[in-house]
């Protein structure tokens, strides 16, 4: 039977650096943070670490865990309630977007006046 270890302490670190670069309201350079995402994204690949703790405390870590197994595990780390709401306002933008009339059609009840 083979022992998971505990994330280190860089990999405790590094999804809170990943959530302080989102939280800026100043814009973050993108090679800054793809640096950080690709280090967070590199230590996860150790399949001898128990990652299930960190990714329960972390959103960073647990976007960057779905990226790296989503053939595997899906969505499975994000909150439910986010992607159902996600799930029901695309259907509604793509009907809405499917009822709207083109740009110079005549619409349906011009004929009727």
């Amino acid at each position: 039977m083979k022992t998971l270890h505990a994330p280190t302490r860089t990999a405790t670190v590094v999804p809170r650096l990943l959530e302080r670069l989102d939280a800026r309201r100043v814009p973050v350079d993108a090679h800054q943070y793809r640096i950080v995402a690709e280090r967070l994204a590199g230590l996860m690949l150790d399949p001898d670490v128990d990652w299930q703790p960190l990714l329960a405390q972390s959103p960073a870590a647990a976007t960057v865990y779905e990226n790296l197994h989503y053939a595997e595990a899906g969505l499975c780390h994000a909150p439910l309630d986010q992607a159902v709401a996600a799930e029901v306002a695309a259907r509604e933008a793509i009907e809405a977007a499917r009822r709207k009339p083109e740009p110079g059609a005549a619409a349906p009840d011009a004929a009727a006046i």
